[in-house]
């Protein structure tokens, strides 16, 4: 399952609170897991080096994304409206993390407010990160890295759903002598 840009951007704008608009925002931009998003600390964002720091993500694997500048300002304002504590979502309780749970649960009220009717889950996030970077010529190994994949062909599996542009066809040797029709 792979969203669209159109559902992507209704996905994202459709929650009347803005933690909820960035949390749904971070799990696409960033290819988290539910559980990356859950424990991610306001200390694993770098608005400077424009990185996210996901540690101890699955395989005990720590992994560096990037941040999306969209993201930083939306961050920064609501950083400035909430003021979290230590994650950069908070549970209930000010210092705990927001739970899995509550994620899931966000996720699928904004599906049901916008109406889609594709069977959206918090992972058609990062399967939809995935395919939209390969789409747009990323390579599959850091495409890989990028989702902390330990295999490549966990990874691979998004080559198969990936529309990817294959009417360029040409010889590599065309390009070589940058041949032109006479």
């Amino acid at each position: 399952m792979v969203l669209n840009e159109e559902e992507l951007k209704q996905l994202i704008g459709c929650p009347k609170w803005k933690k909820h608009r960035i949390l749904i925002a971070l799990l696409y931009s960033a290819g988290l897991r539910i559980g990356e998003a859950s424990r991610l600390e306001q200390r694993d964002i770098d608005m400077q080096r424009m990185t996210i720091h996901i540690r101890k993500s699955k395989y005990n694997k720590d992994r560096i994304v990037p941040l999306s500048h969209y993201l930083k300002k939306g961050l920064l304002d609501y950083y400035a409206q909430v003021c979290p504590i230590k994650y950069v979502f908070n549970g209930q309780a000010s210092a705990s993390a927001l739970s899995v749970r509550a994620i899931q649960y966000i996720v699928r009220q904004t599906v049901k407010e916008t109406g889609i009717q594709k069977p959206i889950t918090t992972h058609t996030f990062r399967h939809t990160y995935a395919t939209h970077l390969l789409e747009q010529g990323l390579d599959i190994i850091t495409v890989r890295d990028l989702l902390g994949h330990e295999d490549i062909t966990t990874t691979m599996k998004y080559l198969h759903v990936a529309q990817l542009d294959r009417s360029q066809k040409h010889s590599p040797l065309d390009r070589l002598y940058r041949w032109k029709n006479d």
